[in-house]
């Protein structure tokens, strides 16, 4: 089993920044792949960004390229998502997710989540 636990969410003004932060437990952290997610109301959950065990690769959503970045320091059992220039599209409920699998950007690779974080961008 592994938990997780984000943080960081909030409200914020268009053009602004946050980083939310995912605290994982129980196995090995650098075993898994590392992903985020949104879930906008009266929509689907959908992928923003994963990445591999040491870091090394990134995936991204095409919407959020060159706007958010991950990473995860595997001494602090933690992953990260850096988020700038946020637009109003970005409000949504963000989740972590570890997948045993290789990256990817499928939903259903991941087998554990986070109870999510509320991020809110204001035009």
């Amino acid at each position: 089993q592994v938990q997780l636990v984000e943080s960081g969410g909030g409200l914020v003004q268009a053009g602004g920044s946050l980083r939310l932060s995912c605290a994982a437990s129980g196995r090995t952290f650098s075993n898994y792949v590392m992903g985020w997610f949104r879930q906008a109301p009266g929509k689907e959950r959908e992928f923003v960004s994963a990445i591999i065990w040491n870091g090394g690769s990134a995936l991204y959503a095409d919407s959020v390229k060159g706007r958010f970045t991950i990473s995860r320091d595997n001494a602090k059992n933690t992953v990260y998502l850096q988020m700038n220039s946020l637009k109003p599209e970005d409000t949504a409920v963000y989740y972590c997710a570890a997948s045993p699998f290789v990256i990817t950007t499928r939903t259903n690779a991941y087998n554990y989540w986070g109870q999510g974080t509320q991020v809110t961008v204001s035009s």
